[in-house]
């Protein structure tokens, strides 16, 4: 299938205001309705490749930037993913109002999976590509050394002097590619575009605070706690090669799969976002799921 890539550019930009703060979003084409969620850092344009595949197979698809990313409003909040899950129910509310596939990578697929369990209503079934198992890291995930570590991070990363600094050097352009390259296989795939959508809103007024409050959050609930209250048909889509969800934490995936109704698809010599970096067999896989719904 040949990629109908839209520029982030020409992606129709339009606004919600939720809860008094202003939220980016754009839909495209007609027919069930998609609701594609982005993942940390990055935004609607992260869909670019694969919203207008997707429209032009007789959907109706919506993307949406969450509170704290994208060109949505950056506000002084605690960020959670009970937060996020709140948004993106209140949207389906005001502008779908029908069961909707919800398509998530990484922190955006665990923000699905917390729709289709708690608000089962909202959901005619799930696509999850690379999904995160928490916001971060649980303290029982990690060894002593690296506990200790992660709790000195962010404590400096919550810090009023230190952490403006490091968001700052974190957030130069040269250092975006080499964080993208160890998640990317194909690294044609990390264009100049794909560095500005993730580079422009953390230029942002209240982008640093984001960053230290989402770094400082709870993981949240955990994909084992949530799946078994999922009643609707789900995709799992795994990138093979990703070094921050490896895929061997997709075995509760599979053991789901023999006693509810999941595919599994894994995506070889692919990484993190298989959505962006591989949309040649990511969109032809969801379509066909979808077909069969």
């Amino acid at each position: 299938m040949l990629i109908q890539s839209t520029p982030t550019a020409d992606l129709e930009k339009l606004t919600w205001n939720w809860k008094g703060h202003a939220i980016r979003y754009t839909v495209q084409g007609a027919g069930r309705p998609l609701l594609l969620v982005h993942g940390f850092g990055a935004a609607i344009g992260h869909w670019r490749k694969n919203i207008p595949v997707l429209a032009a197979a007789g959907y109706q698809v919506y993307a949406i930037d969450l509170l704290g990313f994208g060109g949505s409003d950056k506000p002084a909040l605690s960020y959670t993913v009970e937060l996020w899950q709140e948004q993106l129910k209140d949207f389906w509310t005001e502008h779908i109002q029908e069961p909707t596939v919800l398509v998530g990578n990484s922190i955006g697929g665990l923000l699905c999976l917390m729709v289709l369990a708690n608000h089962p209503e909202v959901a005619a079934g799930g696509v999850l590509l690379n999904c995160a198992g928490g916001l971060n890291h649980r303290p029982d995930e990690l060894n002593l050394p690296l506990r200790l570590m992660m709790g000195i991070f962010t404590k400096v990363v919550s810090s009023n002097l230190v952490g403006p600094f490091l968001f700052n050097r974190i957030r130069q352009k040269s250092r975006l590619r080499r964080t993208l390259q160890q998640v990317y296989c194909d690294r044609t795939a990390i264009t100049d575009e794909l560095i500005e959508l993730i580079y422009t809103p953390s230029c942002d007024p209240g982008a640093q605070r984001v960053f230290a409050s989402v770094l400082t959050a709870p993981p949240g609930p955990t994909p084992a706690e949530l799946l078994p209250k999922v009643q609707v048909p789900l995709l799992v889509i795994w990138g093979e090669a990703d070094p921050w969800t490896p895929i061997a934490g997709a075995t509760i995936y599979k053991q789901h799969a023999e006693s509810a109704p999941l595919t599994f698809i894994p995506i070889p010599n692919t990484g993190h976002c298989p959505h962006d970096e591989n949309p040649n067999a990511v969109n032809p896989a969801i379509l066909e799921w979808l077909a069969t719904l």
